[in-house]
């Protein structure tokens, strides 16, 4: 995914198919100069649709489109005519796109399987021509319904990044050089912050040809929860993972202090992410020996899974794909 082609955030204007409506005439042949009524009723207004489609990764498409509107009813005719039913509008999106309210926050679509279908703005209903509407008093009704009116209002497109891991970490730590090491992904690295500008998927193979998906997130820094760094923008991506992995640089100077910084702004921006599995990656400890690798564990949090591993050096990899799998499977 190029920087410059993932998209995450669109607001459109949508609105949905007027109904026609409905028709008043009367049946009128050579012979017949006085029939019934006959008129046919209104065509339904066209929906706007919202398609999973998993071969999608960004929102990319959508990002120039600021209207969009389904076709209106055609209205009903004679002889029992019915109009036309409007076109629908279908929009394709990738797997773990919400459509919400701009002004309320609802949420009015979520999409997580491939081909999943949702009526986002069902279109109005077609009016009753006048043949409905005859009665024992009234032969000859000259009355029928208006179609209904179809919905409009401005909808907010959010793709949240489906992902079995999410790779959580200040700006630096290794992410990048883990997720290209694990799997084929090949994300931008170097060694300045915030080399990480948009989220990067990878499919990291394990025993038996089975395999699982992971996402290196931007950096997250102190105060990402108000908006500060990349902030919001991509905190919101982690709430679709079902495993949490912070990795944390041997460098650091409280590998401790550094996880709770982590683990407060998620807690602040969702406190339900903390009800996710998490798992602790010590990276960059091709530098380390045995002995200060003994000091390390002695300090971290009890009953937290950890791994130390180099991406460089090939160290702990197997042991982080094994614990991964595991947390999975549980």
């Amino acid at each position: 995914m190029a920087t410059s082609n993932f998209v995450d955030y669109v607001k459109i204007y949508c609105r949905s198919g007027n109904g026609g409506r409905g028709s008043v005439h009367f049946r009128r042949e050579k012979y017949i100069p006085k029939g019934g009524p006959d008129g046919g009723d209104g065509g339904k207004g066209g929906d706007i649709i919202i398609v999973g489609n998993s071969h999608m990764w960004t929102l990319l498409h959508l990002r120039y489109t600021r209207h969009l509107k389904a076709g209106n009813g055609e209205n009903g005719g004679g002889q029992r005519s019915t109009g036309a039913d409007g076109k629908d509008i279908i929009i394709e999106v990738p797997l773990g796109t919400i459509a919400r309210d701009p002004e309320t926050g609802e949420v009015i679509a979520e999409i997580t399987e491939h081909d999943e279908s949702i009526i986002m703005m069902p279109g109005g209903r077609g009016g009753l021509g006048n043949d409905h509407f005859k009665n024992a008093t009234n032969q000859t009704p000259q009355y029928a319904q208006p179609g209904e009116e179809g919905i409009e209002r401005s909808v907010i497109f959010e793709l949240k990044i489906l992902a079995d891991v999410g790779l959580v970490g200040f700006p630096n730590a290794g992410k990048s050089t883990l997720l290209s090491v694990v799997s084929a992904a090949r994300p931008e690295i170097a060694d300045y912050p915030f080399t990480t500008l948009v989220p990067n998927l990878g499919i990291v193979a394990y025993r038996d040809n089975q395999s699982f998906v992971m996402a290196d997130i931007p950096g997250i820094i102190e105060g990402a929860h108000e908006g500060k760094g990349l902030g919001l923008r991509f905190l919101r991506h982690i709430e679709r993972n079902s495993i949490l992995l912070f990795l944390v640089p041997a460098d650091s100077d409280d590998i401790n202090k550094e996880y709770d910084i982590l683990l407060n702004e998620l807690k602040k921006y969702n406190p339900e992410l903390l009800d996710k599995q998490r798992i602790l990656a010590i990276s960059k400890t091709d530098m380390l020996d045995e002995e200060l690798m003994e000091e390390i564990k002695a300090t971290l949090p009890q009953k937290l899974k950890y791994v130390f591993l180099s991406s460089i050096a090939n160290i702990g990899i197997i042991q982080l794909k094994d614990l991964i799998w595991k947390a999975l499977e549980d």
